[in-house]
């Protein structure tokens, strides 16, 4: 293993990262150019307004960014650069959150993701942009 290579990820791997699993998130798919990620929003995910925290639903589209196949599961080292969300709708206690990130440009040294975060009824909650910073 060099600097630049790092063992693939896989769905066991992926869903063994100590965050995802204190947060209750899953990763539930590597594609060849997307990955699915979900939770369901409970009471530990609460803001102070009783729904689901920005915090997670950041998580959510950050963490999806990285499992597209030709990132981390290709044994790609990557770090992000640059996160940007934007809210769309709260989500309640007991909505479940899908995250689907889409790798829409990978270099040499830098990788483009974009992430969009649905509820249960197929509404889209948040959506995102994300930078990786490819080692």
């Amino acid at each position: 293993m060099t600097s630049k290579n790092i063992e693939p990820a896989t769905l066991e791997s992926g869903n063994r990262i100590s965050l995802l699993r204190t947060l209750n998130i899953h990763l539930r798919e590597i594609g060849d150019s997307h990955a699915i990620m979900e939770v369901m929003v409970a009471d530990l995910h609460r803001n102070y307004f009783g729904g689901a925290h920005g915090g997670l639903i950041a998580t959510l589209v950050d963490t999806a960014s990285f499992f597209p196949r030709p990132l981390l599961p290709s044994g790609k080292s990557c770090t992000t650069t640059n996160l940007a969300v934007t809210y769309v709708r709260p989500a309640a206690v007991g909505d479940v959150l899908t995250a689907r990130s889409e790798l829409v440009h990978m270099g040499k040294r830098m990788a483009s993701v974009t992430v969009t975060v649905k509820n249960q009824q197929d509404k889209l909650v948040a959506h995102g942009t994300v930078t990786l910073m490819l080692s």
